[in-house]
């Protein structure tokens, strides 16, 4: 088992100085640093194996299409799914989630549907929605959260009806880091007969997920926040949905045989991936599963979650600094404002110090609309993050105060 020194030497990124201070990196809820294992995958494949995938009878294509089917097979074991073919590989949580309102939302909502989502959504959960709506007429319903950042369950079950067709619900706040009781809301919804997404672009880096536990209709996952290389994701779908959708978008691979009288579709999940796919995005995200399967989830789970007390403490013991929806079930996001001082001043203030932060709406407006802000500072944390990140944060933060405050 790695302890947590031997982990951080396993990302080159990581040793690098920002002027002259050595880099602290808590921004993993925008992109995750990438292990060498990872990098090595990708960059193996371009060397030795790149050719398309599929259809090929030479040594290339097959070395290619083993590798990448191989990085689908361990997906879907680290995420619990039935079987590997509930797993289609796509460009990210992002497209998941458009993928399911286009292909599946679309042709079956009618006027007066409803769909369900919640108050701290990213944008990417909730944008293809009101899409989706422009077009059938449905309407998009919001179950507000309580002020510590936590899902009002109450209010959530009261929202649905026989008129939920889809509930779609983060697994975990990228703003504020809540995590959801999504296996309990998923429950919910499927008495009221609807369809359920969950959005855990968040979730995968952080806490073991199990497809077939939560017992959603799909799940949708991205791979540049699980160590995985940008570009590459997937949506989980549960093999009977997948079975009667349509195919979103048309192309090679997709298709079982073509002719311009009629097309009959490939099998599920090709039926999903036209044309050439991220191989190598797809390989390096199968080396990004087994870096997390070598740690292990028990192991992160525990050492995020005593960073993040760690963390609190840290702040809420500089006066001036308030955290924003610091709930009890939290992924390892430290959410806060700097009385005085405008949050982008506060990170480019904290960059000169060599600490990387996110700062803004974080895609999640309406969340900060519901908190009365334009924006926070975000300090996101990770499984290389360690207590002496936390300090040097905290000592750029009073002197962010100290010179603006």
């Amino acid at each position: 088992e790695m302890t947590t020194a031997s982990i951080v030497d396993n990302f080159p990124a990581l040793r690098q100085s920002i002027g002259d201070k050595s880099l602290v990196y808590l921004d993993s809820a925008a992109t995750t640093q990438k292990p060498q294992s990872v990098i090595d995958a990708v960059t193996r494949y371009y060397e030795h194996d790149n050719a398309n995938i599929h259809r090929g009878v030479h040594t290339l294509s097959q070395r290619a299409t083993q590798s990448y089917e191989n990085a689908r097979k361990n997906i879907a074991s680290l995420l619990g799914a039935n079987r590997p073919e509930e797993v289609i590989f796509v460009r990210g949580a992002t497209e998941a989630i458009n993928m399911i309102a286009q292909a599946w939302a679309r042709p079956r909502l009618v006027e007066g549907d409803e769909i369900l989502i919640t108050e701290m959504e990213h944008h990417s959960n909730i944008v293809p929605w009101q899409i989706v709506c422009e077009q059938t007429g449905a309407i998009l319903k919001v179950a507000p959260v309580l002020d510590d950042g936590s899902l009002d369950i109450e209010a959530y079950k009261s929202l649905l009806s026989e008129d939920t067709v889809l509930v779609s619900i983060a697994h975990v706040s990228n703003a504020i880091g809540t995590i959801n009781p999504v296996q309990e809301l998923c429950a919910f919804a499927k008495e009221a007969g609807a369809t359920t997404v969950v959005d855990g672009a968040q979730a995968c880096g952080h806490l073991q997920v199990n497809f077939q536990e939560i017992d959603c209709d799909f799940y949708a996952v991205s791979g540049h926040k699980m160590f995985g290389p940008t570009g590459i994701g997937c949506l989980l779908g549960k093999y009977e949905v997948l079975q009667e959708m349509e195919p979103w978008q048309g192309g090679g691979d997709m298709i079982l045989s073509v002719s311009f009288e009629e097309t009959t579709w490939n099998d599920v999940p090709f039926k999903f991936e036209a044309g050439t796919p991220n191989i190598a995005g797809a390989i390096g995200l199968g080396a990004a599963v087994q870096f997390i399967e070598g740690i292990g989830y028990e192991t992160m789970v525990s050492h995020e979650q005593e960073l993040l007390a760690y963390g609190r403490g840290v702040l809420e013991n500089i006066e001036g600094v308030t955290l924003v929806g610091a709930s009890e079930h939290n992924a390892g996001v430290l959410s806060f404002t700097v009385e005085g001082v405008h949050p982008h001043d506060v990170g480019t203030i904290l960059d000169h110090a060599g600490v990387a932060i996110r700062t803004g709406n974080h895609c999640a407006e309406p969340l900060m609309r519901r908190f009365g802000l334009s924006a926070t500072c975000r300090a996101s944390l990770s499984v290389y993050n360690t207590t002496e990140d936390l300090d040097r944060l905290g000592l750029a933060v009073q002197e962010a105060i100290r010179i603006l405050g």
